[in-house]
């Protein structure tokens, strides 16, 4: 029998943890004129008195909020009627106009992902500083990639750091470069490789910037208005969206940073990111996440790439087996071959291997269910851990009353679509309290992380808040050879 070791410690949503987002009328619509015709007609004591009332109820609550206010007003002002000079005062009111609070957490906060935190300064004896990744949802059943810190200790016991009241959205760098031989393979995937996005792509050089993917777009579309050549041309801009680099402010605490959907393929939310601390053959590490976008009808699995989770690249993962949810990459190439477990079939794991770490073109069944707790559906729960014996990896299993169970399997080193290990019974199951939330009977994870022999194992309770077990790696694997495939 496995010694599972259950915590106490339970995080759960927080409403009063709010962003500033836009708010966006159609700045061309009426309505939108006459707001800013109203406050333009204030006088400036007017302004400076209303502008008081929202300082005094709302900068406790964000971090420079001013200057958030100032770049609303950057954005809205090219509708001005006017090109006179505002004051400082009137600018950012006409931001605080056009700017709302989203609580990004107010529903649920879960599938967490684990991974050590680059910097390990500092951390007491024994201890692993890791950053943990969650899937927020607000309003709207919005998704987010929200984060927290904290202390493994060598028991197997994790300390959470207090999560800072104030969140922010990262700065995008502008005009991202793309490599056109690369962006013309995904048009093809697309179904979008014809004669007018080759045209299109002529203009380019080999690498090119978003500026100037819009600027040729722009000049295609004058000559060629015709509305087959428009939706080519907006389908190239929206691919190139769904490829950008964000960067946070390197002031700010980890749980302030809040990745929201930026591109339109992430307009309904980032959903279930899976970190990977990444050692590549030269000893340099890159932090990846699989994540799914989603934009109310389509699923895009995505890649997101940072180094120090303050600069963060986010890229399209491309090729005919890119399909489905559920991708994750293992920590390092195997046999000089990038390697992911993936889920086409909505039914059974799958291994995937590519010499391209953005391209994947075959996948093959690994693991198909066997126990009952597993007949509906078998996945991965997150990246594959190297131990001497094998590469662990949590699965979820989805039986009768579609209740969700966390299992594991154990595949070879060399040749990770050999499973030599698996337990026949679950490691975490949905019990008491568990089993009530947004979704009930579900205990899910996104990672966990192995320290001093202990797998720490962070879990979603019924898709609604994360809680933590852990357990001794050897109990493990050593239930599992005992329930070989």
């Amino acid at each position: 029998m496995i010694n599972l070791t259950r915590q106490s410690l339970v995080i759960r949503p927080n409403p009063t943890r709010v962003l500033l987002r836009p708010f966006v009328p159609p700045q061309d619509s009426p309505r939108t004129l006459r707001i800013l015709s109203r406050i333009l007609a204030l006088s400036e004591e007017e302004v400076a008195a209303q502008l008081d009332d929202v300082m005094r109820e709302f900068d406790d609550r964000h971090y420079k909020i001013q200057a958030i206010f100032l770049d609303r007003y950057e954005r809205i002002s090219p509708i001005l009627p006017s090109d006179r000079p505002l004051s400082e005062n009137r600018r950012q009111l006409i931001g605080a106009y056009f700017t709302n609070e989203y609580s990004l957490e107010s529903a649920a906060l879960f599938n967490p992902s684990i991974v050590p935190a680059p910097d390990q300064s500092g951390v007491p004896e024994g201890a692993l500083r890791f950053f943990m990744s969650l899937r927020a949802t607000g309003e709207g059943h919005i998704s987010s990639i929200t984060f927290r810190s904290g202390l493994a200790r060598a028991d197997g016991t994790v300390e959470i750091s207090p999560a800072s009241k104030f969140v922010c959205e990262p700065r995008p760098i502008p005009n991202p470069s793309y490599e056109r031989d690369l962006f013309e393979r995904k048009l093809a995937e697309l179904g979008q490789d014809n004669p007018t996005s080759r045209h299109i792509l002529s203009g380019l050089e080999d690498s090119f910037t978003f500026d100037q993917l819009s600027a040729v777009v722009a000049t295609h579309l004058r000559r060629f208005p015709q509305q087959e050549f428009a939706l080519t041309g907006q389908r190239m801009i929206l691919l190139a969206r769904s490829n950008y680099d964000v960067a946070f402010d390197p002031e700010g605490d980890i749980s302030e940073r809040i990745i929201f959907p930026f591109s339109p393929s992430e307009s309904n939310g980032i959903e279930d990111a899976r970190f990977t601390r990444f050692v590549d053959e030269d000893g340099s590490v890159t932090y990846f996440a699989t994540y799914t976008a989603y934009d109310g009808r389509i699923i895009l699995p995505q890649l997101l790439e940072t180094r120090n989770f303050l600069h963060f690249a986010t890229r399209t993962l491309n090729g005919p087996a890119v399909q489905n949810k559920g991708m994750a990459l293992f920590p390092k190439k195997i046999n000089g071959h990038y390697a992911m477990l993936s889920r086409q079939d909505n039914e059974n794991i799958h291994l995937m291997v590519s010499d391209q770490l953005h391209f994947w073109h075959e996948s093959k069944v690994i693991v198909r269910p066997r126990e009952a707790w597993e007949f509906v559906q078998l996945g991965n729960c997150g990246a594959p851990i190297e131990t001497d014996r094998g590469w662990l990896v949590l699965t979820h299993g989805v039986g009768p009353m579609r209740k969700y169970c966390i299992g594991a399997i154990l595949l070879d080193l060399a040749d990770p679509s050999r499973v030599i290990g698996r337990l026949s019974q679950p490691l975490i199951k949905p019990e008491g309290e568990e089993r009530e939330g947004y979704v009930p009977n579900v205990v899910y994870t996104c990672g966990s992380l192995m320290h001093n022999h202990r797998l720490i194992i962070p879990y979603a309770l019924s898709d609604s808040a994360t809680t933590f077990a852990s357990v001794a790696v050897d109990d493990l694997l050593k239930a599992m050879t005992e329930n070989k495939s």
